[in-house]
C-alpha cells in the first residue's frame, strides 16, 4: 500500500510505586488496550520541541514564559495543549507550536 505509512507507537510509562518516568521494554495487549501493570502509560504524540525532545502525553511545555500541558481530547479525538497549571484554553497541538516551545517535563515528574 503506498499510500499508507504505518507510524510508530512509542510509550513511555510512570510507575505509580517507584514515582518514576521510564521507558519500557515491553507492554502486554489485554483485548487489543495496552496495559502495563502498575504503571500509568504515556503516549509520544509524533512532535518534537525546538530542542528535538520527543514531546509525550501529559509533557509540561514552556513557550514565551507561559506553560502548557499536553493531553488527548478524547472528544475530539486530537493532541491539545491547555495553560496550566489553570487547564484552560484547550487549542490544537500542532507541530508549528511543538517547535516553538520547551518541554520542561512530564506533570507526573512535578507532582511527584
Amino acid at each position: 500500500m503506498e499510500f499508507f505509512t504505518p507510524r510508530k507507537l512509542k510509550f513511555k510509562a510512570w510507575n505509580t510505586e517507584t514515582k518514576l518516568l521510564m521507558r519500557l521494554n515491553s507492554i502486554d495487549c489485554v483485548k487489543g488496550e495496552l496495559v502495563k501493570r502498575g504503571n500509568i502509560l504515556l503516549q509520544f504524540t509524533g512532535l518534537h520541541d525546538k530542542q528535538e525532545e520527543e514531546i509525550y502525553d501529559m509533557d509540561l511545555l514552556l513557550r514565551d514564559s507561559e506553560k502548557f500541558i499536553v493531553r488527548w481530547d478524547s472528544e475530539q479525538n486530537a493532541w491539545k495543549i491547555c495553560t496550566f497549571p489553570e487547564g484552560k484554553d484547550p487549542k490544537p497541538f500542532s507541530e508549528v507550536f511543538a517547535s516553538r516551545a520547551i518541554r520542561l517535563c512530564n506533570y507526573f515528574e512535578s507532582v511527584g
